[in-house]
């Protein structure tokens, strides 16, 4: 018996020796191969002091790694807004094959999503918000099928969102909002999806079904987007309300499943055939009232405005609506497409209505629309938003503007008012604007824009300008590169969205995308003037000689403006630095550069009265622009190397950094 007992004995103490061994392992173990790819990851992506995981003790102990219970993987890595700088490097990150929740937000990260992120099978949360990450959408993260969070908003990616996004099928959030994605959604379907946000993306189409149960803000700002919680996929433009004749007749005996009795049936011939005669009574007392109250209205009343508009339009041989062969009332003739004299057009409301229409761009006060109607016409359609005066005063003031001719100002051709649209017709230019012809394709391949091209266009929109303002008594209101058009090969320039600032309200907030533009008064008061748009002016000449956007949207949350970063280079002395890198290699033009670069300051002084009228601006631009021929009436040419032929002064020390 004693035997047996000192065998149990011998047993039991086998059995706690083994346990404490056992617990001391896992109290000391470590997830050597996590630890190597973390530390391959920290020395590969630049970042700041807020990271420093130290090599010698467990990496279960770092900031912002979370391990499992036993210390054998990297259960979670968390390092939001730590700084990291770069690519998010190959071989790194992927080898953490057991990781469930990764989180990158809030960094100044670029690039793509690297492929081998397919081996985080086991990843359940992914936050990479707030970053500067590109490309498409990474195909590596669709196979990540146990993902229930994914959240990459606010990067760069592009492209379209694949339908592969439905192997996710766990996912419960996905947020995609402010990127670039394009194309159309694909019906994205996992059952468990309770969040879901695509807005300010570039996406078209109609929304899915499966999709449609979203609030309207997860789709927001998206141009050609509908369907769904938005306005359903109706043609851009208006259709004219159907008359009440036109409306179809349903048979009621479709209504009804079950047949009907002889009675019944008896019933209702007598019921329809008293029902039709006392309708004809009815039509006939109301068509003689309307006869007598057209007589009166004839002998005592005048054509309207509207009416003598399209009647001038339609003595030039421009076609009107039905309502103009089949006398229709008073009313009909106000809600026709008004022309003005001189635009050579024939089409009407209803063709316009058949057009088919391409978004150009959203401003500030509209959505411009390319229309190609069914002859072969094309026009730009702006879609005004938000319109605050009423009728008269509408077509008043773009009578006004119908008026306006030159060379240098955009015409508008024609304008439409009801309850619920206002539009304005102006002519296409294929050219495009000079915000794309500046600032689009930046790059290897590119086509610069050369010296004399600029000062060409600069000085085609000081014209435009200075004819608005002195005679047309018009303030323009909203000078932006985006609004100077090219006509089509020989980049002369016309300005496009003038002077419609009195038909919205003052209080409406100014828009972030022309922040940049606004004088410091106008940001203030929301009233532009002569003297605003000088200064809005002079920003566009900066724009031309540096090559930047004032776009406030670009900045960082500073937000200095592109005046304020020019002053304090000029203030230096590192004038170089100013100008756009693409104008340095032309030759001899340093000079011209320089007297543009002071009408740009003059423009843009902060007191409105300090700043030149554009009659002034427009000599000056002129005296530049004869001076800009060599001797033997030849143009400038370019440099390969764009080192040589400028002896501007440049900066005596490093350089100075860009503005955000």
């Amino acid at each position: 018996m004693a035997a047996i007992l000192n065998s149990w004995f011998l047993l039991w103490f086998a059995m706690v020796v083994a346990l404490q061994v056992s617990h001391h392992h896992r109290v000391n173990s470590e997830p050597t191969q996590d630890k190597q790819a973390l530390l391959a990851f920290l020395s590969r992506v630049p970042h700041e002091g807020r990271v420093q995981w130290n090599a010698s003790v467990s990496a279960c102990t770092w900031v912002g790694v979370q391990c499992d219970d036993n210390q054998s993987f990297v259960f979670a890595l968390r390092l939001p807004g730590v700084g990291l700088v770069g690519n998010i490097p190959a071989n790194t990150l992927g080898r953490l094959s057991r990781l469930r929740v990764l989180s990158l937000r809030s960094n100044r990260l670029t690039g793509p999503i690297p492929q081998d992120f397919s081996n985080l099978k086991l990843l359940r949360s992914l936050y990479l918000q707030n970053n500067l990450l590109s490309g498409g959408f990474p195909a590596s993260i669709t196979g990540v099928t146990r993902l229930i969070r994914l959240d990459m908003s606010s990067n760069n990616f592009s492209g379209p969102i694949p339908f592969a996004v439905n192997n996710l099928s766990n996912l419960t959030r996905l947020y995609l909002q402010n990127n670039g994605f394009n194309g159309t959604l694909p019906s994205i379907n996992p059952l468990r999806l309770t969040d879901f946000n695509v807005s300010n993306n570039r996406l078209n189409g109609s929304i899915p079904t499966t999709l449609s149960k979203f609030p309207a803000s997860s789709f927001a700002g998206n141009l050609q987007l509908c369907g769904g919680p938005l306005p359903s996929c109706s043609p851009f433009f208006p259709s004219p309300t159907p008359s009440p004749s036109l409306q179809p007749n349903i048979p009621t005996e479709h209504k009804k499943s079950k047949k009907l009795s002889t009675g019944a049936i008896v019933g209702i011939v007598v019921g329809s055939v008293a029902a039709f005669l006392l309708l004809l009574l009815i039509l006939f007392l109301c068509l003689r009232k309307s006869r007598n109250r057209t007589g009166e209205a004839a002998k005592t009343q005048k054509p309207s405005t509207v009416t003598r508009a399209a009647a001038a339009a339609g003595e030039a041989g421009t076609s009107s609506s039905k309502d103009d062969v089949t006398g229709g009332s008073v009313e009909g003739e106000r809600n026709k497409l008004v022309f003005f004299n001189g635009g050579g057009y024939s089409f009407d409301l209803e063709d316009l209505l058949r057009a088919s229409a391409e978004v150009l761009g959203k401003g500030s006060v509209g959505t411009s629309y390319k229309a190609v109607l069914e002859e072969g016409t094309t026009v730009v359609v702006k879609r005004l938003k938000d319109v605050a005066v009423s009728r008269k005063e509408f077509e008043q003031h773009l009578e006004g503007l119908g008026k306006l001719k030159n060379e240098n100002v955009l015409p508008l051709r024609a304008f439409y008012f009801s309850k619920d649209e206002k539009l304005l017709v102006f002519d296409y230019m294929p050219a495009g604007s000079l915000s794309a012809l500046l600032h689009g394709s930046r790059g290897s391949g590119r086509t610069p824009l050369d010296w004399d091209t600029r000062m060409k266009i600069a000085l085609c929109a000081a014209r435009g300008l200075a004819y608005l303002h002195a005679g047309g008594k018009v303030v323009h209101g909203n000078i932006k590169a985006s609004n100077i058009l090219l006509k089509q090969d020989n980049h002369e320039a016309c300005l496009a969205d003038y002077g419609l600032n009195p038909l919205f309200s003052s209080s409406t907030p100014v828009n972030h995308r022309v922040a940049g533009y606004r004088a410091p008064e106008v940001l203030e008061t929301r009233k532009v003037t002569f003297k605003s748009d000088v200064y809005s002016y002079g920003v566009l000449l900066l724009e031309l000689l540096t090559g930047k956007s004032p776009n406030q949207a670009s900045l960082g949350e500073e937000g200095i403006d592109l005046p304020r970063w020019v002053q304090s280079v000029v203030r230096e002395e590192w004038t170089a630095e100013v100008f756009d890198v693409e104008l340095m290699r032309y030759h001899n033009v340093e000079e011209e550069m320089v007297q543009l670069l002071q009408i740009g300051m003059a423009c843009v002084a902060m007191v409105p009265d300090q700043r030149p009228s554009m009659p002034d601006v427009v000599r000056m631009m002129e005296e530049i622009n004869r001076g800009g021929e060599t001797d033997d009436g030849l143009r400038r040419q370019s440099s390969d190397d764009p080192s040589k032929g400028s002896d501007i002064q440049t900066p005596p020390q490093e350089p100075r950094a860009s503005p955000p």
